[in-house]
């Protein structure tokens, strides 16, 4: 006689979590009941329902779950309000978080997980003032923040270019005892350099030596891109060939392929290539198209598009069997009709169409006016070509 099947709590997740994305919501819930009824509904089933249902748009529901979690032997805790909390935030709806924890919160003791939901969540709803409020709040409620209740909100400080604040909460942590992480410096410096504050962002770096925080390959892509913005060439080179092997940090595609864009910037173009000779022989990473990118721009800009341009695209196909994407394609096609090499322009736009890459729109006008101009073979067919691509790409958008 067969054995009685019955489900495991893991499929009975997988279940409700495959109907939640369906959209099936009125039977995930009934196998929810059916999962109550033998016992099998755990706080990670309901945090799965009341996701489903929020990012369904039925908020009430979702919180209509954590108010009827006795009904499935469950507690109203910290961590089951937590949960109610994220799902709500990360659905953008962190005000009715908020009123709905300073209900919770007279019978419900938060902790440091339910401030941290809070500064996530206010945010990514771009009202960092608030994130730094709820810091403040969170130390009155004896609970400590880390670094990365600070990190969240610097990173969202430093998106506004409001330094003046991310300064300011370097500060606080030095008083905290909370010691910035290297995330946190990279984090800063990032955005200095975006603001083209490089001497600020230097000013950084040596902060974060006073702390002894150590740097990580990201930091020190970060620092390359700061040194070679601010035409620091010699100490961007000293960063790459000195300190990092220097602090045993290991460099990755990206590292690489920041010094071949800072010399390529700088016209140096034996460097670049030096550059690209020492990746080759990395048994860690190998060259991308990123990473030639920058040295077709510097070809095209000195006017090298002969000779050293055949060679490097050889390499790019022969060598390291690099197919062309949109990016580069655009590149290529733009860089030959201003050297005046049309042919090669319209051969690169035809590959496009075989291997079924849609042109941007910019790229196909530049083609059509040089066709038209340039009278060049067959050109009512070409001509005919490109705008039927322009048309379907109407038609899409």
């Amino acid at each position: 006689m067969q054995a009685d099947y019955s489900h495991t709590q893991e499929a009975y997740d997988k279940m409700v979590d495959i109907l939640g994305k369906a959209k099936q919501l009125e039977t995930m819930y009934l196998l929810v009941e059916e999962m109550k009824e033998k016992s099998c509904v755990t706080l990670k089933t309901i945090a799965k329902l009341m996701r489903r249902f929020a990012g369904a748009g039925k908020h009430k529901d979702a919180i209509k779950i954590f108010d009827d979690l006795g009904k499935f032997g469950l507690e109203k805790d910290t961590e089951s309000m937590n949960l109610l909390l994220d799902t709500l935030c990360k659905e953008k709806r962190v005000e009715h978080a908020r009123g709905i924890f300073l209900e919770l919160k007279k019978h419900i003791s938060p902790n440091a997980h339910t401030f941290n939901i809070f500064i996530h969540g206010w945010c990514s709803a771009n009202r960092v003032d608030e994130a730094n409020w709820t810091i403040q709040e969170m130390k009155g409620h004896g609970c400590l923040p880390c670094v990365i209740s600070y990190s969240t909100v610097i990173q969202a400080y430093c998106k506004q270019s409001n330094f003046s604040k991310v300064y300011g909460l370097l500060d606080e942590m030095d008083i905290q005892g909370c010691t910035p992480n290297v995330v946190t410096y990279t984090t800063i410096i990032h955005y200095l350099d975006k603001s083209k504050r490089y001497d600020e962002a230097l000013q950084v770096r040596e902060r974060m030596k006073l702390t002894g925080c150590k740097p990580d390959t990201l930091f020190y892509n970060t620092l390359i891109h700061v040194l070679g913005r601010a035409s620091r060439l010699q100490e961007a080179t000293c960063v790459f060939e000195v300190e990092m092997p220097m602090n045993s940090i290991v460099p990755n595609t990206s590292t690489y392929n920041t010094m071949i864009t800072m010399f390529c910037h700088h016209s140096q173009e034996q460097a670049a290539l030096n550059v690209l000779n020492d990746m080759e022989k990395s048994a860690l990473c190998k060259p991308d198209l990123r990473t030639f990118n920058p040295l077709l721009k510097m070809y095209f800009r000195d006017g090298k598009t002969d000779c050293s341009l055949n060679a490097l695209l050889d390499d790019m196909t022969n060598k390291h069997y690099l197919g062309l994407d949109l990016s580069t394609s655009t590149l290529l096609i733009h860089g030959f009709c201003r050297a005046n090499k049309f042919e090669r322009a319209y051969k690169i736009f035809e590959d496009m169409m075989k291997q079924e890459i849609t042109p941007r729109y910019q790229t196909c006008r530049l083609l059509l006016d040089v066709v038209k101009q340039k009278n060049m073979h067959d050109t009512s067919d070409r001509i005919d070509r490109i705008e039927c691509v322009m048309r379907q790409m109407k038609k899409s958008n």
